[in-house]
């Protein structure tokens, strides 16, 4: 928790995604909200992976289904629009938003959407 919120980076990516795939995903939704993630999260079977961002990872299990952005790779692999979104949506807790919608790489290998939760 940072100034009152919750702010979490959820990502999506596919298996060939890299290191700086990942960076380069946050960079652009940094970009986009000027918000600092304090946590990273993503579907609990691929969360390893995120530990090359050097933030607390949360791994979901039960990624929402109803997402902001619609991407059919996300809808038959795992039944969300975006896997990004979903995961920062459900690790930030309920009452959370999207700061913005989700952000791809310059590669095209990972996606990340940032999530806000106002605490009281």
């Amino acid at each position: 928790m940072v100034g009152g919120a919750v702010i979490v980076a959820g990502f999506g990516f596919t298996s060939t995604a890299t290191a700086d795939s990942l960076r380069a995903a946050l960079d652009a939704a940094i970009a986009a909200t000027g918000l600092t993630p304090t946590h990273a999260a993503t579907a609990a079977d691929k969360a390893a992976a995120l530990g090359v961002l050097n933030l607390p990872v949360i791994a979901v299990t039960n990624l929402p289904a109803d997402t902001p952005t619609q991407s059919p790779a996300s809808l038959a692999a795992r039944v969300t629009g975006s896997v990004a979104e979903a995961a920062a949506l459900a690790a930030a807790g309920p009452g959370a938003r999207l700061a913005a919608p989700r952000v791809i790489s310059s590669d095209r290998r990972a996606t990340c959407a940032i999530a806000i939760r106002d605490c009281p």
